[in-house]
């Protein structure tokens, strides 16, 4: 039981690892000592939308090789992707409270995001109830894909393409990919202890 669990406490010491480095991160002209949130923001959603993608790829590979295995790792990807895309929406709102004084709710990204995450929980809870790992699959990358579509046609009010890799700074480039590798690293031990629980 101990070393079935490993990946969550290893999952959970990186989280800390995580909140050290956003504490750390260099501050912006502009924002000042806030832009450390938005830090935190793209780093969460990047890893979301990672880890929904690899869902969506083993599950692509699961339905085509008909190998259980990859079933399994599209289950334990989507439900871990969910948590961050679940826990990505209040960090949101932080974000916009600490940099722009105000929670903008009618966002057009941030209420594809609310959508997304109410519609993932009842798919999952879902999926998790009918125990068909092909079903699943399917799901996760039917999600996947309606999810990018709906991203990649939403209007972008708060959210400036790119702003990281525009901003010039390799600093905040380079600290933002540390970022990003710690708090994928925490999705990859998540995704680890999903996967041993269900096996």
């Amino acid at each position: 039981m101990l070393r079935r669990n490993r990946p969550l406490w290893f999952a959970s010491s990186l989280v800390l690892v995580v909140v050290l480095l956003t504490g750390l991160g260099p501050r912006e002209q502009s924002l000042g000592a806030s832009v450390r949130w938005v830090y935190l923001h793209g780093a969460w959603v990047w890893a979301a939308l990672l880890g929904l993608g690899a869902a969506a790829a083993c599950g692509a590979i699961g339905l085509l090789t008909r190998r259980t295995v990859w079933h399994a790792w599209s289950r334990a990807f989507g439900l871990t992707g969910m948590i961050f895309w679940i826990t990505y929406l209040p960090i949101s709102l932080l974000t916009m409270q600490m940099n722009w004084n105000g929670m903008f709710l009618a966002e057009p990204r941030w209420r594809i995001g609310l959508n997304y995450a109410i519609v993932g929980i009842a798919l999952q809870a879902g999926w998790r109830l009918l125990d068909r790992p092909a079903w699943t699959s399917l799901g996760n990358l039917v999600f996947f894909v309606a999810l990018v579509l709906s991203l990649a046609g939403a209007e972008q009010v708060m959210h400036p393409p790119a702003p990281i890799a525009a901003s010039g700074s390799l600093s905040i480039q380079l600290f933002f990919l540390v970022l990003l590798a710690v708090t994928l690293a925490v999705e990859w031990q998540l995704a680890r202890w999903l996967r041993a629980s269900h096996a």
